[in-house]
């Protein structure tokens, strides 16, 4: 049987490189996290976007949220604390800086999803690297994290995931897979845009 599918736009980071919330720049008309929400909310049961305790007031009161507990370093925070709240799903997890992510690399992953696996994950075709904020994270490879952070030899989700049972999807499009964290990345990613 089919692990019940939850959406989850991470958007809870301080945004140091960029120097504005990611989650609120407008790339599409609204603000990305919300941007995001309306693309998982296609594909999942229920979606939400994890947030630190100080973000709430930004964010419209239609939309479902985590608020990040603070018990994991870095992006496992959002992660962990939407598998606290919600431990027997999958979630599907996007980083809020990924203004070129569509609908089509989205299908993609569900559709080629092993459950079997820890996640499935989307990965550049160059890299063979797995996207850990760009993936379908199975309830057991979330368990497994929690183990692998409490041994502590890293915080690193892609590390994890590097040394477990994952399911590489390599998207038609590899543009999906831009990370804009910083002035020049939100450049290209704007330009990129344009030319569509």
């Amino acid at each position: 049987m089919e692990t019940e599918l939850y959406g989850l736009i991470l958007s809870g980071g301080r945004s140091t490189r960029m120097g504005l919330d990611k989650g609120a720049i407008s790339y599409h008309g609204i603000p990305q996290r919300e941007h995001l929400y309306q693309m998982l909310s296609k594909f999942c049961t229920k979606t939400f976007i994890s947030i630190r305790e100080d973000q709430q007031e930004e964010i419209p009161k239609n939309i479902k949220v985590v608020i990040d507990k603070n018990k994991f370093k870095g992006p496992y925070n959002g992660l962990l604390s939407a598998h606290e709240n919600h431990p027997e799903v999958a979630w599907l997890v996007l980083a809020c800086d990924l203004p070129l992510m569509d609908s089509t690399a989205l299908e993609q992953l569900i559709n080629e999803r092993k459950q079997e696996a820890v996640a499935t994950a989307l990965a550049s075709p160059e890299s063979k690297l797995p996207e850990p904020l760009c993936a379908i994270w199975e309830a057991i490879g979330l368990q497994e994290s929690i183990r692998y952070l409490e041994s502590g030899i890293t915080t690193c989700p892609r590390k994890f995931l590097i040394a477990s049972d994952v399911k590489l999807v390599f998207p038609a499009n590899e543009n999906v897979l831009l990370n804009a964290n910083s002035k020049e990345d939100f450049e290209e990613a704007m330009s990129k845009l344009e030319a569509t």
